[in-house]
C-alpha cells in the first residue's frame, strides 16, 4: 500500500506528494531548498543547500525515518561551485566514513531559482 508523505511548507505546485512510503521503503520527490515557513527560496545557493538538508530531515521524520535509514541520496545541482557547501552538509549528516549512504550528484538546469534538489531513498527501520 502506498502512503503519500507531505510536509507542511514543502508541498509542490504539481499534484504530487513530497514523497511516498510503501511498507518500509521511503522515497522522496524533489526536495528543494525553500524555507518551509515562508515558502521562499533563499537567493543564495549555499543557503539553499543548508535549507534543503533541513527539509530532507523533516521529510525523513514525516515518513518515520532518520538520516541513519538513508540508502541513497541523489542531488541535482545547478552550479557545480556549490559542491563544497553540499559536502559540508553531507559531513554534518553523515560524519562516519564507514556509515554513509550512496550519493550521486548530477549537474543540470533547474527552474524557478532553485540551486539544488534532493531525492532520497530510505529503508525505515520499523514497519
Amino acid at each position: 500500500m502506498t502512503r503519500s508523505i507531505d510536509v507542511q511548507g514543502l508541498t509542490h505546485n504539481a499534484p504530487i506528494p513530497v514523497g511516498a512510503r510503501v511498507g518500509r521503503l521511503l522515497c522522496s520527490s524533489a526536495i528543494a531548498g525553500k524555507n518551509a515557513a515562508t515558502g521562499q527560496l533563499p537567493p543564495d545557493g549555499a543557503a539553499q543547500v543548508v535549507q534543503a538538508f533541513a527539509n530532507l530531515r523533516s521529510f525523513l521524520q514525516a515518513g518515520g525515518a532518520s538520516l541513519s535509514d538513508v540508502a541513497k541520496l541523489t542531488i541535482y545541482l545547478k552550479d557545480d561551485a556549490l559542491r563544497p557547501a553540499i559536502n559540508t552538509e553531507w559531513l554534518t549528516c553523515f560524519p562516519d566514513p564507514a556509515d554513509r549512504p550512496a550519493r550521486h550528484i548530477l549537474t543540470t538546469d533547474l527552474q524557478h531559482g532553485m540551486a539544488l534538489q534532493l531525492e532520497v531513498l530510505a529503508m525505515v527501520q520499523a514497519a
